[in-house]
């Protein structure tokens, strides 16, 4: 009954989706203003916006699971939209230390990528969600055939980069970077796992 019930205002959990995946944005634009990002402004800023598109990238990995495991095939209409919101927070995250740790400079940018080992995979996974992100839609999908999954599977390496990226990317601390790390891990190791409903049962029109 609840499956039924959740199935009928998908659309309504697509609307609270969005809204949950929006208030931090929000919350850390209100905070800007307000002058509340403590010592190091820049800093908190790249670091908010990465962990948030870590967070729904790994969201965005659970839903498969959890619609096999509930039989709530009405789930995975949902991949696209955090996927998508995913992609949102990694160019904001970037954006952000282009703008104001780089002063907006290409030229410094792509020295940083070329230099920085950890900067080098975060850009990597950049491109491949914005590969991913482009080709999320319907009628690109169709035009793409059986080579859309083949490039879809890249989300499963992007899954390995980013906890990298982030495990690398900080001084001190490592202990949330690591169970990072070991979520995503988790998560991937899902995907191999056989589970008792199989996800040819179920809607595959949205995914990333």
């Amino acid at each position: 009954m609840l499956r039924a019930l959740l199935a009928k205002h998908l659309v309504v959990i697509k609307i609270l989706l969005h809204s949950l995946a929006l208030l931090p944005l929000v919350w850390l634009a209100w905070q800007t203003y307000q002058q509340q990002l403590g010592g190091d402004p820049v800093q908190y800023l790249t670091h908010f916006t990465g962990k948030g598109g870590l967070n729904l990238l790994l969201i965005t990995l659970c839903v498969s699971p959890i619609a096999k495991t509930l039989r709530w095939g009405f789930l995975l209409q949902t991949r696209r939209l955090l996927g998508l919101w995913a992609l949102a927070y990694a160019l904001v995250h970037v954006s952000i230390f282009w703008w104001l740790d780089l002063a907006g400079r290409f030229d410094l940018l792509l020295s940083e990528i070329v230099k920085r080992p950890y900067i080098s995979l975060g850009a990597l996974a950049l491109v491949i969600l914005i590969a991913l992100g482009v080709t999320s839609f319907n009628h690109v999908r169709r035009k793409m055939g059986r080579h859309w999954q083949r490039l879809h599977n890249w989300v499963y390496l992007v899954a390995i980069l980013v906890p990298i990226h982030y495990y690398w990317s900080v001084k001190s601390g490592l202990v949330e970077p690591t169970l990072y790390l070991i979520l995503a891990g988790f998560l991937l190791l899902l995907r191999h796992n056989k589970l008792p409903i199989s996800i040819s049962q179920f809607s595959k029109r949205e995914q990333i």
